[in-house]
Parts: C-alpha cells; sequence; structure tokens
C-alpha cells in the first residue's frame, strides 16, 4: 500500500522552512512521496493580496522540482469555489486508490479542527500530522490531539521538525523594502519573483 502526504498551504511563496518540514515527515512516516497542494480561495484567511494562483503554483513547482519524492497539484487552484479541506482530501482518495493518506498542517490548525468543514470526514480518510510551528508553545499538546483524535475517532501526530525562523510574510516585506531574501527560500523560488516582479511595493 502506498502512502502519501498532503501539504496544504498558500505558499506565498514557499520558502525552506516549508521544505524541511515535508522532508522530515516524508522520512519520519516512511511516505512514498509528498503532494503540495497550493490553496486555491481559503476559507480561514482573506484571499485579498494573495499572490496569484498560477505565481503561487509555479513557486512551488520550482521549489520542489530537485527532490524525486515530492510533486505539486493544481487541484485546488482550478477551482474558483472556496476551497474546503474535505474536498480536496476527498478527491486525493479517489484519486489513489487503496492507498494510506496523512494531512500535514500547523499544529495550530489543527487545534482548531472543531472550526473546520467535516472534521470527523477528514480523520475517516487521512491521519493528521500536527507539526509544530517556530515560536508556538503550547501546554499540554499530547493531551489536546489525543482529546481531538478521541473526538473525532481519527489518529493525529504531533511532530516536531527543525525550527527553521522562516516565514513567508517576512520574506513579502523583505522584498518590498528593498531587503534579501537569499538562503530562505530556493534560489529558483528568488530568481522567479526578481523575474516576475512580485510582492515588490509598487505592485501590492
Amino acid at each position: 500500500m502506498k502512502k502519501y502526504g498532503i501539504m496544504g498551504g498558500t505558499f506565498d511563496p514557499i520558502h525552506f522552512g516549508h521544505l524541511v518540514i515535508a522532508n522530515e515527515v516524508l522520512n519520519l512516516f516512511d511516505l512514498d512521496r509528498i503532494i503540495f497542494v497550493p490553496t486555491g480561495t481559503p476559507p480561514h484567511k482573506t484571499s485579498k493580496g494573495l499572490t496569484t494562483s498560477y505565481h503561487r503554483y509555479m513557486m512551488t513547482q520550482f521549489a520542489t522540482m530537485t527532490h524525486p519524492f515530492f510533486d505539486v497539484s493544481d487541484f485546488e487552484i482550478r477551482n474558483d469555489e472556496i476551497s474546503y479541506t474535505i474536498d480536496t482530501l476527498q478527491h486525493f482518495r479517489d484519486s489513489y486508490p487503496n492507498s494510506k493518506f496523512y494531512f500535514i498542517t500547523g499544529t495550530d490548525a489543527v487545534l482548531e479542527l472543531s472550526t473546520w468543514k467535516d472534521p470527523e470526514g477528514m480523520l475517516k480518510i487521512f491521519t493528521f500530522i500536527a507539526v509544530n510551528r517556530p515560536g508556538y508553545v503550547i501546554e499540554n499538546l499530547d493531551d489536546k490531539l489525543r482529546e481531538l483524535a478521541d473526538r473525532y475517532n481519527g489518529e493525529i501526530y504531533a511532530v516536531n521538525a527543525p525550527q527553521l525562523q522562516i516565514s513567508s510574510t517576512d520574506i513579502r516585506n523583505r522584498i518590498s523594502n528593498g531587503r534579501p531574501i537569499k538562503y530562505l527560500l530556493p534560489e529558483t523560488v528568488e530568481l522567479y519573483i526578481l523575474k516576475n516582479r512580485l510582492y515588490q511595493k509598487s505592485e501590492r
């Protein structure tokens, strides 16, 4: 049975923090592949100011192209409607039958699971992997995740991936303010951003 990790995010832009987490989970859970899914119109955050789906998709492609077990899906960005995680997970379940799936997201997002559409349905389809974000400290985390797993009759694992103090927001701000972004994200993504003049103050 194949094992797939699904990693969603706006990836605006994707950076080494995302890639380190994906690679860590790939190896910890002995997955066959990680599929990155740039969000279309996310229900939990405004899409105002979000870079076009085409640019975010292309940056994710360039960031992952050298890793043999990383893929990118355009499933959500092809959809003009609000992208609900349950719909995305059902799509991959239907596309890869007889496979086991893991959904990779931040611990803070998992703790808000009750606000998501059909959390019980999601945990029926996928095992959740909650990755702690830099500087995000939660008391009694294991107990809280266990309570959620019991409530929705599923599996949730906590993972402490290497903590890189990098954020997409900081990268966008650096570009807007004319500060360097080298070594915060793959060079291919940096060149794509510069070529397409993304995040520059005059265009934001």
